[in-house]
């Protein structure tokens, strides 16, 4: 099998995405399983109009201007510029979701993004055992490949002492925001805002990636790889675009995730205003970027029996 290097992830002689042992990580296991205890004990406790508010508000500008916009589409994949400053306010944003750090945030994406683009891959990065198994091992648990490719970061990024810090302390990043929200709303905030918040993102993320990698709709297929992306489109909306996976496959370098007509991607809506504002640059669509090797287009059936939509004028030319 040859494998191949992709972006921070160098294949090594030897480099195998294959073969590894799925080991339990107690930090990260014990951080989402604490942050789910206190959510479904505390919140039917503290319930309230404001506290959903808060929580709705805030999952809105982590998971949205944070996680999508800042972590995914401009730290990790660069399909837009920015100034430094304003990066590093979405990256922290990001880092406020409760996942990771941002170089944990972008190896994670990466060594996934790696092994789905070889010919094979181990079970964990393709999400293909049962629910619940699959579940356990996404949440609570990582793949220690036996012979794993290099991952370098680049050193604008890796040597930002910003993200330096980030890094060493994103789950403490939680009390500032949380004596914040106990000031001005009590513990019903810091439950609705905090605990409510991380479990529901963290398991709504796995909860898409679970789902995204397994069946649904599909504008273009990719040859020659061990995953494949599909859209979920009854998701675009809460999930600010990211449930179209089957068009970040596609074209994973584009700033704008809902490509197709009709799909509602509110992380590209936000970086349309920051072009607007003069804040972002260098947007790249999939107009402008390179194809994809082995990106060929789905034709749909007449009697709609493949559950394909129809892809819009400008896919269909991209994907002759």
């Amino acid at each position: 099998m040859d494998v191949v290097s992709t972006g921070r992830m160098i294949a090594q002689p030897g480099s195998d995405p294959v073969n590894g042992r799925v080991v339990w990580v107690p930090g990260k296991s014990l951080w989402i399983s604490g942050m789910t205890l206190v959510a479904v004990i505390g919140a039917p406790m503290t319930f309230s109009v404001d506290a959903l508010v808060v929580f709705i508000v805030l999952t809105a500008l982590t998971i949205c201007l944070g996680h999508s916009v800042g972590m995914h589409r401009l730290l990790i994949h660069r399909s837009f510029e920015a100034p430094l400053w304003l990066e590093r306010i979405l990256v922290t944003f990001g880092v406020l979701v409760g996942m990771a750090g941002p170089f944990g945030m972008i190896y994670a994406h990466d060594i996934r993004d790696w092994a789905q683009r070889q010919q094979a891959c181990h079970d964990l990065f393709a999400h293909r055992r049962p629910f619940l198994q699959d579940a356990f091992w996404q949440m609570h648990c990582v793949v220690a490949l036996d012979h794993p490719p290099r991952f370098v970061i680049e050193d604008r990024v890796a040597q930002d002492r910003f993200y330096r810090f980030l890094e060493a302390t994103w789950m403490l990043q939680q009390v500032p925001l949380a004596l914040v929200l106990f000031v001005f709303g009590g513990i019903s905030w810091v439950i609705w805002g905090v605990a409510v918040r991380v479990s529901v993102s963290l398991i709504g993320h796995w909860l898409v990636g679970h789902f995204a990698h397994r069946g649904g709709e599909q504008v273009g297929r990719v040859d020659g790889v061990a995953v494949q992306g599909y859209n979920l489109p009854r998701f675009g909306l809460v999930t600010f675009g990211e449930a179209y996976h089957g068009n970040h496959h596609a074209f994973p370098e584009s700033a704008r995730l809902g490509i197709e007509d009709g799909q509602i991607d509110l992380g590209w809506w936000f970086i349309r205003l920051l072009s607007r504002l003069g804040l972002a640059s260098a947007i790249k669509l999939p107009s402008n970027t390179r194809r994809r090797a082995g990106l060929r287009r789905i034709v749909a059936s007449p009697e709609g029996l493949t559950g394909q939509r129809k892809a819009c004028p400008v896919l269909r030319a991209l994907l002759r």
